[in-house]
């Protein structure tokens, strides 16, 4: 099956993904949203989430913390202050931020700041979930040893 998608991931340091795929999957304010070949041109907002694309039966995954993403003419555009692959992500570190900051979240009186410490819960969550997938090399495929 031939690459139909361009998939374009660009943070505040640059380009992080330019290449090819057959789907992308992405966490939205709306809920997720599945971009396949010919999709109508449109504009969203990204939630904090993990971002899946599909080429040629690999699937790759990588953390998104918001945005908005645009669609047009087969070219998947994601504008985004962080994107972080699995194998960028200190566990260790993570797993001990859920503990720093559910303890600030429940202790804090102030609201912006209560905003703040869920915003950074909600971030360290979703670095966990990328880093829980496996990593997959080109040609291998899901099951595969």
């Amino acid at each position: 099956m031939a690459n139909n998608l361009q998939l374009r991931i660009i943070t505040r340091e640059g380009v992080r993904l330019d290449e090819p795929c057959d789907m992308v999957i992405m966490r939205c304010n709306t809920g997720d949203m599945g971009i396949l070949p010919k999709h109508t041109p449109c504009s969203a907002v990204l939630d904090y989430g993990v971002l899946r694309f599909m080429n040629e039966g690999n699937e790759r995954r990588i953390a998104v913390m918001g945005g908005v993403v645009q669609i047009k003419d087969d070219i998947v555009s994601v504008l985004t202050n962080e994107a972080q692959w699995p194998e960028e992500v200190d566990r260790a570190r993570a797993e001990a931020d859920i503990d720093i900051f559910t303890l600030r979240v429940q202790e804090e009186d102030d609201d912006l700041e209560l905003l703040k410490h869920q915003a950074k819960l909600r971030r360290t969550f979703v670095r966990l979930e990328v880093s829980s997938y496996p990593l997959l090399s080109p040609g291998q495929k899901s099951g595969d040893s």
